[in-house]
């Protein structure tokens, strides 16, 4: 019995470990993605994520796709004024031993022309390109409500 508990325990813990470093590209850990649900007539949307660089060199995210959408773009909120303004960016710089966070009104990958509405409780895939780290394909959680800094599935 108390091999059968230890050998459950044991694999418990080897798939945390699996699914903690599935979101990993050389040595950029992507983190919590998500997308919120919207109106099924809402055209496009945004995603959010954290990058964590853990290497001891600077990288770029300079590219998003994802089949669900026929235009993906990296885009940051600039001030204009009184006003806050999205902008789309070329390039994100992710620098050696820093978290960026992709959060609303701040960076974001903007999907365009949704092929069809993101439900609550499904998940879709995006890739993202890195210039020295190469692409990664993510899945991205859709959720109703944006999630808690406590469920924001750090690990």
């Amino acid at each position: 019995m108390f091999a059968r508990i230890a050998f459950s325990s044991l694999l418990a813990l080897s798939c945390t470990t699996v699914l903690a470093t599935d979101n990993q590209v050389g040595e950029l850990l992507i983190d919590a993605p998500w997308s919120r649900a919207l109106p099924p007539n809402t055209p496009a949307n945004a995603v959010y994520f954290t990058v964590r660089n853990n290497g001891l060199t600077g990288d770029r995210l300079v590219d998003a796709g994802t089949p669900n959408a026929a235009k993906a773009e990296l885009h940051t909120h600039i001030r204009m004024g009184e006003v806050m303004r999205m902008q789309r960016i070329d390039s994100l710089a992710i620098p050696a031993g820093t978290e960026v966070q992709f959060a609303p009104g701040g960076n974001h990958v903007m999907l365009f022309d949704l092929k069809r509405p993101l439900a609550a409780g499904e998940r879709f895939p995006l890739t993202l390109e890195f210039e020295k780290a190469g692409k990664i394909a993510i899945e991205v959680n859709v959720l109703r409500d944006a999630p808690t800094p406590e469920g924001h599935g750090h690990h």
